[in-house]
């Protein structure tokens, strides 16, 4: 059952819809050109940016630890990390190595995507009609993307 009263005492039904626009942030970066803003890795000039970096130097540290991890401590610990046999019997170093690092990439990679997504519904990007064609087919077209230039031809 849903609720139609708008529980003000009027009659008025004529609430329009706000656009689907969830949060400030979204709001904030909807209004945000980004062509006029400084990139800079170090000190990013908007909140998306911020927040996106985030992520990417949070992912390159832990890349960077499942990357070279297991070969430096192999480096300083050679009897530790040769010694060690995990089943079915291989060395420690060798089993981090071969199978940690490019299982480490996977699940990194799966992470990044998961926090990507949110992070773009939090700033309120929709990619759903990024890539199709719909507006060509009726005979609109719509804004140049900032990524080709803004020139229309």
């Amino acid at each position: 059952m849903t609720d139609n009263d708008i529980h003000d005492g009027s009659s008025d039904r004529s609430v329009a819809p706000d656009g689907g626009t969830a949060t400030d942030a979204a709001r904030k970066h909807q209004n945000t050109n980004y062509l006029d803003e400084e990139v800079n890795l170090l000190n990013p000039s908007t909140a998306y940016m911020r927040d996106h970096l985030r992520i990417v130097w949070s992912g390159f540290i832990v890349w960077a630890l499942i990357v070279f991890g297991p070969v430096t401590l192999t480096a300083i610990a050679p009897e530790t990390m040769t010694s060690i046999t995990v089943p079915p019997g291989f060395p420690l170093h060798y089993f981090t190595v071969a199978l940690g690092g490019p299982t480490g990439a996977l699940l990194l990679a799966f992470w990044y995507a998961r926090k990507r997504d949110a992070l773009d519904e939090k700033y309120g990007i929709d990619h759903s009609g990024v890539g199709t064609d719909t507006a060509s087919d009726s005979g609109e077209r719509g804004e140049a993307a900032a990524t080709d230039g803004g020139v229309e031809q």
